[in-house]
C-alpha cells in the first residue's frame, strides 16, 4: 500500500498522463485469445470507426464513454474482452481535406495524376490521420491499440476485393447507366443518405410551349429549373384531365431549340397543381426519369460533370460551355425576349445539396455500379424479426424496418481517387469486362493485354458494412474469428442506422451466416443546453478536449453516462460538466480522509463486522452493486451512473464517513479497527463499480489503496454477499430518518448549524430500543446536544415537530429562534416568490410566447414554475409550523 499523503486536492491534470502510459505500456487492453474452441466468457465490440480527417467532438466523446463503459465492465467481470479499434479512409472527406492544401499550393490533382496524388494523401494520413486516435486515448479509451485496422489496410483490403468479386460472380453487383445524385464540386455519386434537403427560396418560370401546327397556341409549363428545358423529351399531362384530352399524341415547339417533343398522358401529373402540364427531362430528374422509361422517352443529357451546358446538338451553340446558373440567366432572358415567358413566381422549395461540399447537387446520367440489394436485405429483416438482434431501444426497430422493407438498389461506386479502387477491368479490344480478386494480365474474354482498371472506387460504407468481421481476419480462418465473431453489441447513434447498421447486418449474415452482433444500443445525439444541435457558425459547441482540460476525463465521462437516457437528443450544459467536478473532488476529499485514518487496516472482504453502522454500509454497497449491474445489463448508463452518484456521495460520504468518526474518534481500538477495514472495504467496493464510467481517479485511488504495483483495470468485478444483517439496515435506516427530520427542521427554521440542541423522539418502546443503542451517533450526526425519550402517543408544547413512519421528533424552539422575526422573513420570502410565480404564469398562459418561443425556452419555465411553487410550498409548510408553536 501507499505511505504517502494525498494531495489535498485532486488535480486530472496530473493524474491522467500517468495512469494512461501506465494502461497503454501494458497488456492491460488486450484479450486473451483462445486456442480452441471460443470460450463463452468472451466478450467483444468494434468501434464505429471515426473518419482518419476527424477531432474529436461531443458527440464521438459520447459514443465512446458509453462504449468504454461497456467494455471495462465486462473486462472486470473476467471475460476475455476485445474493444477493436480503427479509423476510415473517409474517402469524400479525405480527398477534400488534401485537395484544399494542394490547392493552397497552386496544384491539382488532375495535373498531378493519380498516383503521385495518392502518394500525398498517404503522407497526409501518416502525418495527420491519427489525431483522433490520440484524443480518444486520452479520453481513456480501453480499445486494444495493438489491433489498430484501417479500412485501407492490406487485409480489409482483401477481405473488400471478396467480397465485391463474390457479389459479382452471384450476379448481385452490376454496372448500368441510371440517374445519381451528382456532385459538381466533387464530381462523383452521392448515396441518397447523403443528401442534405434544405428549404430554400427561388422561383417558379412560367414557360410558354407553343403548339407545333399552331405556334399562336401554346401550352403553360413552370418549372425551377429553365436551363434543364434542352433536356426535355416530353410535356406530360394527366390522362383523365379533359382540358388535354385533344392534345395527347400532339407535337409541341420546344423554345430556342427549333425541335419538337410530344405530349404525353401520364398518371404521374397532378392536374391541381399549376396548370396541369409538366415538363419531362428524363435524363435530370428522378420522377421525369421513371416517367421517361414508362414512356420509351430519350435520355437527353445537357450537363458536364463541372454542371456546364455540354457541347452538344441539343443545346442551342450560344449556351455550351456556360455554367448552369449562368445559362439559367441567359434562358429566362432569351424567352422574355421571345415572348415565350408567361410570369415568373417566387417559390420556397427543397434543394439537395451535397453533405460534404454543400453544393446544389443534379440527378445525373451516369454508369454506375450497384449492388442488387433486396435478396441481402430479406435475411436482415428477417434476422431483426426473429430476435437474432436486439435494438435498444426497441422503437429504433420500426426506423430500421421502414428502410429496410422500401430498400433501392445501392450505388457503390464513387468517381473519386482515394478508396478501395473496383477491381473491373475494361478490355478496349472486345468490351469484355474481368473482374478478379487479383490484378489480371490481360482479358478474360479474348486473352488481349489491351485493358484498364475501372477509375472509379467504392463508396466509404462498403467496406465499413465489412468492419466486425473484416478486422478479425475474414476471409481467412483465424482463432479471432471463432472467439468474437459475433460481436456481442454495436453502440451507435440513430443517424446511421442506415448508413452502416444495417448494411454491417447485410453483409455480415451474407459472407459469416452469422449476424454480426447481437444488441444494436442507439444512443441519443447532444444538443446544447437550449436542445440547439452545436455547430461552429452558431458558436455553441461545447468541446470535450476544453472540457476534459478545464474539468477532467472522468467529470466528462460521467457527465456524458449521467445523461445517457432513451431518447433523441440529450441537452448537454457546461455547469453539469462543472457540477460532476466537484462530485470527483468529493470522492478524491472521500478517499484522503479513509486513507489518512486507515493506520494498519486494510481491505477484507471477509470480515463479518460487529458494529451496526459497519454492517449497514457493506449492504448499501452490495445494494449499489445490485443496481448498477442491473443498470448496466439494460444499457440504463443514466441508471448506473445515478445509482453511484447516490451511494458515493449520499450513502459513503454523507452518511457512512461522518458516522465512522464517531468510532474512530472514540476510545474502542476493537471497533476502531472493524470501522477501518469496512472503509477500505467499501471504498475498494464502490471504487471497482465506478471504474466503467470514471477509469482515471479510481486507477489512481486503487494504487494508493493496494500499491504502486496494483491495477484496477484487470481487476474483477465486486461481488455482493448473500447475507446481510436486514436487522442492522433497517435500525440505521431509522437513525437516519430521524437525523434527517431534525436537520430538515433545524434548515426550515433557520437554527444556527453550528449549535447544539435538544431534541425528543415520542416513539414505541421497540423504536426506542432500535434507537437507543446508537444514541452516541445520533447526537453527533444532528448536533445534539441531548436526546429524550417519551411514549408514542405524547406531545410536547412549544417544539417543532416532524411527524415520521414509526415516530414524532420534536425540536424545543425556545431560546433558539424568535419566533417573530423568523415568520417575518418568512413571509418576506414569500412575497417574493409570488412575483417570480406570477412572472413565469403570465409568460406562459401568453399564448403568443409558448407559440413562439422555443420548445426548450418553454421548457425553461416551466421549470422554473415548477421549482418555484415546490419552495412556496416549503416555506407555508414552516410558517404553518411556526404559528402551531
Amino acid at each position: 500500500m501507499s505511505q504517502h499523503e494525498l494531495a489535498k486536492t485532486y488535480d486530472p491534470q496530473a493524474v491522467e498522463p500517468a495512469i494512461n502510459e501506465q494502461w497503454l505500456n501494458s497488456d492491460a487492453f488486450r484479450p486473451k485469445v483462445a486456442s480452441g474452441d471460443a470460450p463463452d466468457d468472451s466478450f467483444c465490440m468494434v468501434i464505429p470507426p471515426p473518419n482518419v480527417t476527424g477531432s474529436l467532438h461531443m458527440g464521438h466523446a459520447f459514443t465512446f464513454t458509453i462504449q468504454d463503459t461497456l467494455v471495462r465492465w465486462n473486462r472486470l467481470q473476467g471475460k476475455s474482452t476485445l474493444w477493436q479499434p480503427g479509423t476510415d479512409h473517409a474517402g469524400i472527406a479525405t480527398q477534400m481535406v488534401v485537395e484544399r492544401l494542394l490547392d493552397k499550393e497552386g496544384l491539382n490533382r488532375r495535373d498531378m495524376g493519380r498516383a503521385r496524388f495518392l502518394d500525398r494523401v498517404w503522407d497526409w494520413k501518416e502525418e495527420s490521420g491519427g489525431t483522433i486516435v490520440h484524443q480518444l486515448k486520452q479520453m481513456g479509451a480501453s480499445c486494444d491499440w495493438s489491433r489498430e485496422r484501417f479500412t485501407l489496410d492490406e487485409g480489409l483490403s482483401n477481405s473488400v476485393r471478396e467480397v465485391f468479386v463474390s457479389l459479382y460472380e452471384e450476379g448481385l453487383i452490376y454496372r448500368g447507366k441510371r440517374l445519381v445524385n451528382w456532385d459538381p464540386v466533387l464530381e462523383t455519386a452521392v448515396s441518397d443518405l447523403e443528401v442534405e434537403h434544405v428549404e430554400e427560396q427561388g422561383y417558379f418560370w412560367h414557360m410558354c410551349y407553343p403548339y407545333a401546327d399552331d405556334p399562336s397556341k401554346h401550352l403553360i409549363v413552370a418549372t425551377t429549373r429553365p436551363e434543364t428545358m434542352f433536356g426535355d423529351a416530353a410535356v406530360a399531362v394527366h390522362p383523365d384531365d379533359e382540358r388535354y384530352q385533344s392534345l395527347i399524341g400532339k407535337e409541341l415547339l420546344l423554345p430556342l431549340t427549333g425541335r419538337t417533343i410530344p405530349v404525353i398522358a401520364d398518371s404521374y401529373v397532378d392536374p391541381e397543381f399549376g396548370t396541369g402540364c409538366v415538363k419531362i427531362t428524363p435524363a435530370h430528374d428522378f420522377n421525369d426519369y421513371d416517367v421517361g422509361k414508362r414512356h420509351n422517352l430519350p435520355l437527353i443529357n445537357i450537363l458536364t460533370p463541372q454542371a456546364h451546358m455540354l457541347d452538344d446538338e441539343h443545346v442551342p451553340e450560344k449556351y455550351r460551355g456556360m455554367e448552369r446558373y449562368e445559362a439559367r440567366e441567359h434562358v429566362v432572358a432569351d424567352l422574355d425576349a421571345e415572348g415565350l415567358l408567361h410570369k415568373v413566381e417566387e417559390h420556397t422549395h427543397q434543394i439537395g445539396r451535397g453533405d460534404r461540399s454543400h453544393a446544389v447537387l443534379e440527378p445525373y446520367l451516369t454508369d454506375q455500379w450497384y449492388v442488387d440489394i433486396k435478396p441481402l436485405a430479406a435475411p436482415a429483416i428477417k434476422a431483426v424479426k426473429e430476435g437474432e438482434i436486439r435494438f435498444v431501444p426497441q422503437y429504433w426497430e420500426k426506423t430500421y424496418f421502414e428502410w429496410m422493407n422500401n430498400i433501392q438498389d445501392w450505388c457503390i461506386s464513387r468517381q473519386l481517387w482515394w478508396g478501395h479502387r473496383i477491381p473491373a477491368w475494361y478490355c478496349s479490344d472486345c468490351n469484355h469486362i474481368s473482374v478478379s480478386r487479383t490484378t489480371p494480365e490481360c482479358c478474360e474474354g479474348c486473352g488481349s493485354s489491351h485493358i484498364r482498371q475501372d477509375e472509379d472506387v467504392l463508396d466509404t460504407w462498403f467496406s465499413s458494412g465489412l468492419w466486425p468481421f473484416s478486422t478479425l481476419g475474414w476471409p481467412e480462418k483465424t482463432a479471432e474469428m471463432d472467439q468474437f465473431y459475433p460481436t456481442n453489441v454495436l453502440v451507435t447513434g440513430f443517424d446511421i442506422i442506415f448508413f452502416w447498421v444495417a448494411r454491417m447486418i447485410m453483409m455480415g449474415l451474407k459472407f459469416t451466416g452469422k449476424v454480426p452482433f447481437k444488441d444494436v444500443y442507439i444512443h441519443a445525439l447532444i444538443r446544447d443546453a437550449e436542445g440547439q444541435k452545436m455547430s461552429k457558425s452558431k458558436g455553441n459547441v461545447i468541446d470535450p478536449l476544453e472540457m476534459s482540460g478545464k474539468y477532467g476525463a472522468d467529470a466528462l465521462r460521467f457527465t456524458l453516462a449521467h445523461m445517457a437516457t432513451p431518447g433523441r437528443d440529450v441537452k448537454l450544459d457546461e455547469s453539469r460538466i462543472e457540477s460532476n467536478r466537484n462530485f470527483m473532488n468529493k470522492i478524491w476529499n472521500a478517499a484522503r480522509f479513509v486513507f489518512m485514518n486507515r493506520a494498519e487496516a486494510k481491505p477484507d472482504s471477509s470480515l463479518r463486522p460487529e458494529l451496526d453502522i459497519n454492517r449497514w454500509i457493506l449492504a448499501e454497497l452490495d445494494r449499489a452493486a445490485t443496481d448498477v449491474h442491473k443498470a448496466l445489463t439494460a444499457y440504463r448508463f443514466n441508471e448506473a451512473a445515478g445509482a453511484l452518484y447516490n451511494f458515493i456521495w449520499g450513502t459513503y460520504c454523507d452518511w457512512y464517513v461522518e458516522a465512522a468518526k464517531v468510532v474512530l474518534w472514540g476510545d474502542d481500538a476493537l471497533a476502531k479497527f472493524e470501522t477501518q477495514t469496512v472503509m477500505l472495504t467499501a471504498l475498494e467496493g464502490w471504487l471497482k463499480l465506478l471504474h466503467p464510467i470514471c477509469p482515471y481517479i479510481t486507477e489512481t485511488l486503487w494504487q494508493e489503496l493496494h500499491g504502486v504495483d496494483a491495477r484496477l483495470v484487470t481487476a474483477s468485478w465486486h461481488t455482493p454477499r448473500a447475507d446481510h444483517d436486514t436487522d442492522a439496515v433497517r435500525r440505521i435506516s431509522k437513525v437516519i430518518e430521524v437525523v434527517s427530520a431534525i436537520r430538515s427542521i433545524r434548515g426550515e427554521m433557520n437554527v444556527n448549524p453550528g449549535k447544539r440542541i435538544d431534541a425528543i423522539v415520542a416513539c414505541s418502546e421497540q423504536v426506542k430500543v432500535d434507537l437507543d443503542a446508537q444514541q452516541q451517533l445520533m447526537k453527533s450526526l444532528a448536533r445534539l446536544e441531548s436526546l429524550s425519550w417519551l411514549d408514542s402517543d405524547a406531545e410536547v408544547e412549544g417544539a417543532a415537530v416532524a411527524p415520521l413512519a414509526e415516530a414524532k421528533v420534536y425540536l424545543p424552539l425556545a431560546g433558539l429562534i424568535d419566533i417573530k422575526e423568523e415568520l417575518a422573513r418568512l413571509e418576506k420570502n414569500l412575497t417574493k416568490l409570488a412575483k417570480d410565480v406570477s412572472m413565469r404564469e403570465g409568460k406562459l398562459g401568453n399564448a403568443k410566447f409558448c407559440d413562439n418561443a422555443p420548445d426548450a425556452v418553454v421548457a425553461k419555465v416551466k421549470t422554473e414554475l415548477d421549482e418555484l411553487r415546490a419552495k412556496q410550498d416549503e416555506i407555508k409548510a414552516a410558517i404553518k409550523r411556526l404559528k402551531s408553536l
